[in-house]
């Protein structure tokens, strides 16, 4: 009987690792193989090409907007879905959770809907100066929308976990709001809204459904790496596009480890 089970537990654990190499480790083998099969010189000058630096450029810096709006903001959803007992609470939490069931290239498109030039809206903000679909701000709006469940979920635990006494001890001792917030509450909370805002970041980084509708995809302008990439697949260079991956992937890599140490931080205050 001890054998069969230990033969069954051995088969389960092969499976489990040859699917996962199979799904997630060998295509990321192939795509580094693929990147630098041409030689450090290529690959380098596939990530150096003016229209590729851009694109890595627009896609970095608008992530980082999205990380840390999200951060702020994203706290404060948590903060209000765990500390207030709003009208509406249990539709406010399924719509945090929205951007997660539907495909991003709806939100894309629901975005070109509501701000598009064929819109009054739309023809508004590009009146005012304020163009939002097919512009770097429809970009980061559209980041905004696919990543806003990371920092609110991550948050949320460990608000539900802090003691109130704390705070009535402090409020107590005569602290004034602000300072209670510095010293007794955002302390515990800060490693999960980090955490959050990395995934944000990483999300933010690949996004590239929502991106393809809204962003309009002009090079040098408004074109996202992960477009770009396509872009370079359909016209014919798949090493270049590898190439560009490569270094996606890498930040993806970089990020993970501080996303992981993050979180075990904000558990460790937890428990």
């Amino acid at each position: 009987m001890g054998a069969s089970v230990k033969g069954a537990g051995l088969l389960v654990r092969t499976g489990v690792v040859g699917w996962v190499t199979a799904l997630v480790a060998l295509p990321v083998a192939v795509l580094v193989l693929r990147g630098v099969a041409d030689g450090p010189a290529a690959f380098l000058s596939a990530i150096s090409d003016p229209a590729a630096v851009d694109a890595l450029w627009l896609s970095a810096w608008t992530a980082a907007i999205a990380a840390c709006v999200n951060a702020v903001v994203g706290t404060a959803i948590a903060w209000t879905l765990v500390r207030w007992d709003v009208p509406g609470r249990r539709l406010l939490a399924a719509l945090v959770d929205l951007p997660l069931a539907i495909p991003t290239l709806v939100a894309g498109v629901l975005i070109v809907a509501l701000f598009g030039p064929q819109t009054a809206v739309g023809r508004m903000l590009i009146a005012a100066g304020l163009p939002v679909a097919f512009s770097k701000a429809g970009i980061v709006l559209a980041l905004l929308f696919v990543t806003l469940p990371f920092v609110v979920r991550a948050v949320e635990p460990v608000l539900e976990e802090l003691d109130a006494a704390e705070e009535e001890a402090s409020y107590t001792l005569g602290a004034s709001p602000f300072l209670t917030f510095r010293r007794v509450l955002l302390p515990p909370v800060l490693p999960a809204v980090a955490a959050g805002a990395v995934q944000t970041f990483a999300r933010s980084v690949a996004e590239f459904g929502s991106l393809a509708a809204v962003s309009g995809n002009i090079p040098h302008r408004t074109l996202v790496a992960p477009v770009y990439i396509l872009g370079e697949v359909e016209a014919g260079n798949p090493g270049g596009a590898a190439s560009v991956s490569l270094v996606l992937l890498l930040v993806a890599l970089g990020l993970q480890p501080v996303s992981a140490a993050l979180a075990r931080r904000a558990g460790a205050r937890r428990a």
